[in-house]
């Protein structure tokens, strides 16, 4: 049994969604933040010294890293959600797994840091929007000949650029006027029966 220590409003939904469309057996541990910094509690360090969701337990091991979790879960299931035969798409699909957190989450998370400064983290964070402006029309023109960003199949790189992407449509500016195919594509992805599976396990959720 795999067991998911899940952060309200965190990337480990990503977790519970990939478990629910892969149908694998697993039991989540729920934590919430801290209502005034908006922390994960000192406790979730007692799954792990870094104290950050999402982690897994399975098999006696401890696993961190939304994308490692992702392959290893793939590797469970016998490569489904995993990447597509072609080698265009494996490399697609090699892209957008990693982009997601090391390209595409930064900006975002900086906006949303540098916010919550009065008066100079705000007009600094406004800064930032040129760069996130470009990742959105990047990602928009990426899903403008295929449905899903490996290819034709839904696979782990959608369910890792999910996060990003929510957040971008909450708090920095997508939005279906000027990125209609993304939004689209989150729609979508929202209404899949195994997501809302997901909601259901993981508790509130503000970006679905």
């Amino acid at each position: 049994m795999i067991t998911v220590h899940h952060l309200n409003n965190s990337r480990s939904q990503r977790v519970l969604w990939m478990l629910e469309e892969l149908e694998l057996p697993y039991q989540v541990r729920r934590y919430a933040r801290d209502a005034r910094t908006m922390l994960a509690p000192r406790e979730l360090r007692q799954a792990h010294p870094l104290g950050k969701s999402p982690i897994i337990k399975h098999d006696g091991y401890t696993l961190i890293e939304s994308a490692a979790i992702c392959e290893y879960l793939v590797e469970l299931a016998n490569g489904r959600l995993g990447a597509p035969a072609e080698l265009v798409g494996k490399l697609r699909y090699r892209q957008f797994l990693h982009y997601a957190e090391g390209s595409l989450m930064p900006p975002l998370l900086l906006k949303l840091v540098l916010g919550r400064i009065p008066l100079i983290g705000s007009r600094a964070a406004r800064k930032i929007d040129p760069m996130i402006r470009i990742h959105l029309e990047f990602v928009e023109a990426e899903l403008a000949d295929r449905p899903w960003f490996a290819g034709d199949t839904i696979s782990a790189a959608d369910i890792m650029m999910s996060f990003p992407l929510e957040a971008a449509r909450a708090r920095a500016g997508l939005n279906a006027r000027a990125h209609p195919r993304t939004c689209e594509w989150l729609d979508t992805l929202h209404a899949r029966p195994a997501y809302q599976r997901a909601l259901v396990a993981g508790g509130p959720y503000d970006y679905a």
